[in-house]
């Protein structure tokens, strides 16, 4: 009887198939839907604005077609005076607004923690914050003057408040829970105000911020209609008087295009500054 004492050959295995990486659904398409979608109701509006004056569905000397806009906007951008007075107005809105961002969040922010701060501010408060800021308007004209100091000014008042009743909600806002957690921790005063007022505070002041933004463009519209040299609201207010309608037309619309690309710039800073909060629908 033989014995093979030949060791048994290796036994062979399956060689595993390689699974090619999956692909990700691509966003494109998505983003092409959702731009056209936002974009319908701007197209039909530039749609019905063409063809009304053009069928004399309204007079087009007061209301022209948006083709004649366009050329009068581009005629103004020729020429330098939308560069001119579009700077004009940008320097004057981004002061006010700028002033009342510095002065407003750290104020809103004082009195929505410190109860006696509040206690002592609050009957001043409610006095300026309902009175417009354009009936204002003549009051700062007679003590600041024409120049650009009572322009600022009043971009400034009319953005302060929404900033500081805003920011005054967002403290007193904050959950309960939170600030009893957080107390337990023995947190000192400033601790708790950096690590658990300031975060929870930020999307509400955000929301004041954005308010103002908008004011600070539509109030100053109004006070450069009266004594200005330059600005948006000055060529709109010289086109009505020169019968110029379509450059008037042309400066309401470039108004409206800073508006909407402003807010979406604090847009933008807002989700950066709360990137840690979880979106609703994760």
């Amino acid at each position: 009887m033989s014995t093979d004492l030949r060791p048994a050959p290796p036994l062979s295995l399956p060689t595993p198939k390689v699974l090619p990486p999956a692909r990700r659904p691509s966003r494109l398409p998505g983003l092409l839907v959702t731009a056209v979608t936002k974009s319908v109701a701007i197209a039909l509006l530039l749609v019905v604005w063409e063809l009304a004056p053009r069928l004399d569905l309204v007079d087009r000397t007061f209301l022209p077609p948006v083709s004649e806009v366009l050329d009068a906007w581009l005629g103004l951008l020729d020429s330098g005076q939308l560069a001119v007075n579009t700077w004009a107005s940008l320097n004057r809105s981004l002061s006010g607004f700028g002033l009342a961002v510095v002065i407003g969040v750290p104020l809103g922010l004082l009195i929505g923690w410190y109860r006696p701060v509040a206690n002592l501010l609050n009957p001043l408060l409610e006095i300026f914050r309902n009175t417009a800021a354009l009936a204002l308007l003549p009051v700062f004209v007679l003590i600041l003057g024409i120049g650009e100091t009572s322009k600022i000014s009043i971009v400034l008042y009319a953005c302060l408040w929404p900033i500081l009743l805003n920011t005054i909600s967002a403290v007193r806002s904050v959950d309960p829970t939170l600030l009893r957690l957080a107390r337990s921790l023995d947190l000192s005063p400033v601790k708790l105000f950096q690590k658990v007022i300031l975060p929870a505070s930020v999307p509400v002041v955000f929301t004041g911020i954005r308010l103002a933004g908008a004011v600070s463009i539509l109030v100053l519209v109004a006070a450069e209609m009266v004594g200005a040299k330059a600005g948006l609201g000055y060529l709109i207010n010289a086109s009505q008087y020169n019968f110029a309608i379509p450059q008037m037309y042309a400066g309401i619309v470039t108004i409206s295009v800073i508006g909407v690309a402003f807010n979406q710039l604090l847009v933008r800073l807002e989700r950066r500054f709360t990137a840690w909060r979880a979106p609703l629908n994760s």
